[in-house]
């Protein structure tokens, strides 16, 4: 007996199917359950983007327009009787009422004088953009000289480009070939437009960077966004002789936006998240700084379709911006060291 409690006491021994599992070394991985979501997406730059782009439909213009005509016909109804009931009670002071609302006229039609005229800027400058281009396509010499002329007498009463515009008239007659035309004119009378239309994007790409990395509040990084990009292209339009009022902004902005959408330059994919946080510390190690990054990265890349859009000619070979180049400069010193210096975005 006591033999066989010393066996029972001793360790068992199980005998295991020959069918198996995976081993430790044939498990399948963990799946990174947040890693794909914490990655930044610039989600206020994209939502900016297609809420500008976005086009009415016909029913909703057609509301629209005919909710403003009753709401005009109603409030010019009322002013008038009250104006007249006012004049019949106190004439003086009806009058006096009276010629505060013809100021007010006066000042809405010089509004919608202002708007036409932007657009007619804005019309000169698309019809600039396609002489410039049908004298590349087509290698025509005098197209290239009638547009270079067209362009110095644009910007002849610019200060800045005073002695930019002096050297051009030396050297207008050297070339004797349209690029060659082109390439004078871009030179002499684009480039300094070019720059200060850069420093433009670099502030409008800092501010909306800033304002997604340090403001916490939902919607708030989507209005700091749409709102400096319209601002942004305004002025870039400015910088170029294409001065547009409020509607003309608008107009400017959606085509801007329409183009980035149609073609997918407001997406962020995996190259470009790694060209813009790949020389940010802070960016890496934060996600709101890696949104406030590629949402700046994102403000570039729509300035510079601004340029192309608001420029009198398309870029010549090589003149193109890079939007990582832009970027960097503009973020230098604002999260760390700025970025790296990636392939063209």
């Amino acid at each position: 007996m006591a033999d066989e409690t010393q066996t029972r006491r001793g360790p068992v021994l199980i005998e295991m199917e020959e069918t198996r599992g995976p081993g430790p070394a044939e498990a399948p991985p963990v799946p990174d359950v947040g890693g794909a979501a914490e990655a930044p997406s610039g989600r206020a730059m994209q939502m900016a983007a297609t809420l500008a782009a976005r086009r009415p439909s016909r029913l909703a213009r057609w509301f629209w327009g005919l909710l403003l005509a009753v709401i005009g016909v109603v409030v010019t109804t009322a002013a008038w009787n009250f104006v007249l009931g006012l004049i019949a009670a106190n004439p003086v002071l009806g009058w006096a009422v009276a010629a505060l609302i013809g100021a007010f006229v006066l000042v809405a039609v010089a509004i919608v004088v202002k708007e036409l005229a932007a657009f007619s800027r804005l019309a000169r400058m698309d019809q600039m953009h396609r002489l410039a281009e049908e004298a590349v396509v087509e290698e025509d010499l005098a197209k290239a000289r009638d547009f270079a002329g067209r362009l110095a007498g644009m910007y002849a009463g610019r200060a800045e480009l005073e002695w930019h515009h002096a050297r051009f008239a030396e050297r207008k007659d050297e070339p004797f070939d349209a690029a060659g035309v082109l390439a004078l004119a871009e030179a002499e009378l684009l480039a300094p437009l070019d720059d200060m239309a850069l420093r433009e994007v670099e502030a409008a790409a800092r501010q909306v960077a800033t304002v997604t990395a340090l403001v916490p509040l939902a919607f708030a990084d989507v209005i700091a966004a749409m709102t400096s990009n319209i601002r942004m292209i305004r002025r870039i339009a400015e910088v170029y002789g294409g001065r547009s009022g409020t509607l003309g902004s608008l107009r400017l902005t959606r085509a801007v936006m329409t183009h980035l959408v149609a073609t997918g330059a407001v997406a962020v994919g995996d190259d470009m998240i790694g060209s813009v946080l790949g020389g940010n510390v802070l960016a890496r190690l934060s996600r709101r700084f890696g949104e406030g990054v590629v949402n700046g990265a994102l403000t570039a890349r729509v300035g510079v379709a601004a340029m192309e859009v608001c420029r009198p000619m398309p870029f010549g070979a090589g003149r193109r911006p890079r939007v990582t180049t832009v970027l960097r400069r503009a973020l230098t010193g604002l999260f760390g060291e700025g970025t790296s210096t990636p392939p063209a975005g």
